[in-house]
């Protein structure tokens, strides 16, 4: 029977032999695939073996990178639709001021071409606000008695009469406008030539022609100026135009309605027109009726 000598007395080679064993056979190992590439495939197959090693390895830092831009991302998105927001609401009040200002200029120059048109002297004003009373219908303007303002001065703009100064005061003005309800403007057609009156009905851009007979000679979209006979207004003035005609045989009068050709709800600037509000003379024969019928009365 054997016996084997025990683990501690068996010998092999020193470490020193082994290092060096080792370290040629590693310097040979370089040599060869420095000059040969034999370990190349070797290599490609270990870095296959070893990427999803790699890859799980490098999932916390990923993540937490990942996590950190997407944070700053959403930040910076956010701020950016905030800017962008504030921006485009400044263009956006950009763009109304400046379609503002181009409807401005195009009524000034409008006023400018009713200035050279009307003989008249005329008074460009500016709307300050509209009565306080929502029973009537009349604004405010900036202009008063030290701009020659008087009471029963017409007011226009651009597109026709807009109402008549009833108001003044040194600095002020306070125009009724021809909507206002017991408003009367005598008018003439263009098309027939007849004379009426347009009263206003209290109703913003309603006016009704009183008076007209079942008969008249009125259509829809007849033209309606001032005939001047009131001395107030002078004639040729663009008033309004025939919306509705209702002819009813039980009424003694046509009801037909209007609506004001002036922008008597629209725009901020208006003319007072300094006309001459001197009605003609009276005629002999009144006059000597008047004075007979004055003497009768204190005869008696």
């Amino acid at each position: 029977m054997e016996h084997a000598p025990p683990p501690f007395f068996k010998t092999g080679p020193t470490p020193f032999a082994r290092l060096l064993a080792f370290s040629i056979l590693s310097l040979a190992l370089l040599a060869g695939d420095a000059n040969y590439r034999y370990l190349e495939t070797l290599r490609q197959i270990a870095a296959v073996i070893i990427y999803p090693l790699q890859r799980v390895a490098a999932a916390p830092m990923s993540l937490m990178r990942r996590a950190g831009e997407l944070l700053v991302t959403h930040a910076t998105l956010r701020d950016e639709n905030a800017q962008l927001r504030q921006d485009n609401l400044a263009v956006a009040t950009r763009v109304q001021q400046a379609k503002a200002l181009e409807s401005e200029n195009a009524h000034l120059r409008t006023l400018l071409e009713v200035r050279q048109r009307l003989p008249e002297r005329l008074t460009l004003a500016e709307v300050l606000y509209a009565a306080r009373d929502p029973f009537s219908r009349r604004i405010v303007i900036d202009k008063g008695a030290q701009h020659e303002v008087r009471a029963g001065h017409p007011v226009v703009d651009a597109s026709g009469v807009v109402g008549q100064v009833t108001r003044v005061y040194p600095m002020l003005s306070e125009v009724t406008l021809i909507t206002d309800k017991g408003h009367l403007v005598p008018v003439l057609n263009v098309r027939s030539g007849l004379r009426s009156v347009l009263a206003g009905t209290g109703v913003q851009g309603a006016l009704e022609l009183q008076y007209a007979p079942l008969n008249a000679d009125v259509q829809k979209g007849d033209q309606l100026v001032t005939s001047g006979i009131d001395g107030v207004y002078p004639a040729g003035l663009p008033v309004a135009e025939v919306v509705a005609i209702e002819h009813n045989p039980a009424q003694l009068f046509a009801k037909v309605m209007c609506r004001p050709l002036g922008s008597v709800g629209g725009h901020t600037r208006v003319f007072v027109v300094h006309a001459a509000s001197e009605l003609l003379p009276r005629p002999a024969e009144e006059v000597e009726k008047s004075l007979r019928s004055r003497k009768g009365r204190k005869g008696g």
